[in-house]
């Protein structure tokens, strides 16, 4: 009879360990993926389905076929939002990437009280959206009013304030993500950039910039996708007005934004709209998720290996 050497009962032993290790990490899984199940992946495929749907009453949904889609296609309030909530993201993209990307690079000079700079440009965040729009109405309304009206009545002031309020909002926490991405830069090909003569202009360029692309990724992919999703500061900064009324009798809020649209038609019309504002929420998804990949491949691409 063959003896059993010590390998083969460690390769043994090693097996049954990387069983039990299998059966455990399924086990922890379930619980989660259950989860995921009924928080997301039921509901977004029950909305897909009535997006398909028509409404009788809020509990009645009938199968309607793409008439949805067609509806809010043909929706000029919702064209509108989306080529609105495209130049908004367009802005607010640039705006809070450069200035953000201007102080984080500022404060890894390492001039005195940088720490107390970052809490402070940082704090912004951490206040809720709807309070955030509240408060910057009230400034606005205490330092610019016109013909005692708010100045956010008037489109294109609306815009701009939904512009700064952002940037106030969202400059820390990617000030935060390009501080880190700085710091990561090795230091010895910003010493050989020195020794070769370049200026911090050119060593900016040519040796920083490359070498922060994952946090330039993820700050434009957060900024793009927070731009297209925002909701609560648009309803409590301007709630969508002004509005005009189209020669068919349909109004269009010229500062409403795509979530807010969904929203309005949703709850603002009758129940039969709501199979539309359904539709019009699935569109929104395909187009986040679709312009988010773009981006993603696209700065992903230009992104130095270390």
């Amino acid at each position: 009879m063959a003896k059993t050497t010590k390998n083969d009962k460690s390769t043994v032993n090693c097996n049954l360990i990387r069983r039990q290790i299998q059966r455990c990490i399924a086990l922890f899984l379930l619980p989660t993926f259950g989860a995921f199940a009924i928080g997301f992946i039921y509901p977004f495929l029950k909305g897909v389905y009535l997006s398909f749907c028509s409404f009788i009453t809020t509990s009645d949904a009938t199968w309607n076929g793409v008439g949805n889609y067609v509806n809010a296609f043909r929706d000029a309030s919702f064209i509108h939002a989306f080529w609105y909530t495209a130049l908004y993201a367009i802005v607010s993209l640039v705006l809070i990437n450069v200035l953000a990307f201007t102080v984080a690079y500022l404060l890894t000079l390492g001039f005195k009280g940088s720490n107390l700079f970052r809490t402070a440009f940082f704090m912004p965040n951490l206040i809720g959206g709807i309070v955030l729009g509240y408060i910057w109405t009230m400034i606005f309304n205490g330092i610019l009013v016109k013909a005692n009206t708010s100045i956010l009545m008037e489109t294109k002031y609306g815009f701009w304030g939904l512009v700064i309020l952002m940037c106030w909002q969202q400059i820390g926490y990617m000030m935060i993500i390009y501080i880190a991405g700085l710091q990561a830069v090795p230091g010895d090909l910003v010493e050989a950039a020195k020794i070769d003569g370049a200026s911090k202009w050119k060593t900016l360029i040519y040796v920083t910039i490359p070498n922060i692309m994952p946090s330039i990724t993820i700050c434009l992919f957060l900024t793009l996708t927070n731009a297209f999703k925002l909701f609560d500061q648009n309803l409590a900064l301007t709630g969508g007005q002004p509005f005009t009324q189209q020669a068919d009798g349909s109004v269009i809020k010229t500062t409403e934004m795509l979530a807010l649209n969904i929203f309005n038609t949703f709850y603002g019309q009758n129940t039969t709209a709501r199979g539309v504002a359904q539709a019009k929420a699935v569109i929104f998804f395909i187009l986040v998720a679709a312009i988010s990949l773009v981006q993603l491949r696209a700065t992903r691409s230009k992104e130095v290996q270390q």
